[in-house]
């Protein structure tokens, strides 16, 4: 796929899906024996089995591959760890190119300069990048239209964070929204706006409204966006951790049957993958493992 700079990057969060970044469980988990020895510095649920790791994202790959047409691949370094795998929150993508951001998990930080590198060396552009004190992942950033975006503020993303970005992006964003994020289980979970909705297109979205401030919620419904309500069992699944491959056809994590029945119900497409390794045990859904370049 062309990388020049007449291409237009993503402002969408459900349009068809052309360009993806994405980093194998190979590259992130490396080994049993690296799990082992880190799985609890990065705060997992339990330490993943590698090989079953390797299957299910073999599972998730197939998915991708048969709707995506151009899966780019992050490298294998020493200078980030298991976390890498979720290539979605380094950086965000415009219309216009990538704004490189700094994780609020400072284990995470190091992967910002990794995902500068390789963007650089594959030619796409780079619009912007957070600096001082300014700490951001991509999961608290939701595109809700073309020109119009929701910034979580919490843990994991601060107010020095959101006034860059309103700054970086000002001649592409008419509608910049602030969403103040509970504390829920504290500051060493993860917590991201995105965590609690997810389009499906752009008038459906997957939600957990318990999580979701009043006005956010009343936005949404506002803008004519009908809601897929998660219970409270399958949002600890990830039931609410749902990637749109395209308008109405996305993918979850398998085990969430009453929030598949839900999308089934209103017309959507799903696709499944096993996720208990790659996903569930590492708090990372189908948005988190993926980075969408092209949306069109």
């Amino acid at each position: 796929m062309s990388t020049q700079t007449s291409t237009s990057y993503c402002t969408s969060m459900v349009n068809s899906l052309q360009r993806v970044i994405v980093k194998h469980p190979n590259d992130a988990f490396i080994s049993q024996k690296h799990l082992s020895e880190n799985w609890q510095t990065f705060n997992y649920i339990e330490e993943p089995n590698f090989e079953e790791s390797l299957k299910e994202y073999g599972e998730f790959l197939s998915i991708l591959e048969k709707h995506v047409p151009s899966i780019d691949f992050l490298p294998q370094t020493s200078r980030v760890g298991l976390d890498s795998i979720y290539a979605h929150d380094p950086v965000k993508f415009t219309k216009d190119g990538a704004i490189i951001l700094k994780s609020g998990k400072e284990l995470r930080q190091p992967e910002a300069q990794v995902y500068k590198e390789y963007l650089k060396e594959k030619g796409i552009p780079i619009i912007g990048e957070l600096t001082g004190d300014a700490v951001c992942d991509g999961g608290d950033i939701v595109w809700l239209g073309e020109r119009t975006l929701a910034v979580g503020l919490g843990y994991r993303t601060n107010l020095e964070a959101i006034n860059q970005l309103r700054e970086i992006t000002k001649d592409l964003v008419d509608e910049f929204i602030v969403v103040q994020l509970p504390h829920d289980q504290g500051e060493s979970e993860c917590l991201h706006l995105m965590s609690f909705i997810s389009m499906v297109d752009h008038d459906l979205a997957v939600v957990h409204s318990r999580l979701m401030p009043v006005f956010f919620r009343q936005l949404l419904i506002k803008r004519g966006i009908k809601l897929v309500e998660v219970p409270d069992d399958e949002y600890l699944k990830l039931g609410c951790n749902v990637l749109a491959l395209a308008p109405r056809v996305c993918v979850m994590v398998a085990g969430n049957e009453v929030t598949k029945k839900h999308l089934l119900d209103v017309g959507a497409t799903v696709y499944e993958y096993t996720g208990t390794e790659i996903s569930y045990k590492g708090t990372g859904g189908p948005t988190c493992l993926t980075c969408p370049v092209v949306r069109i």
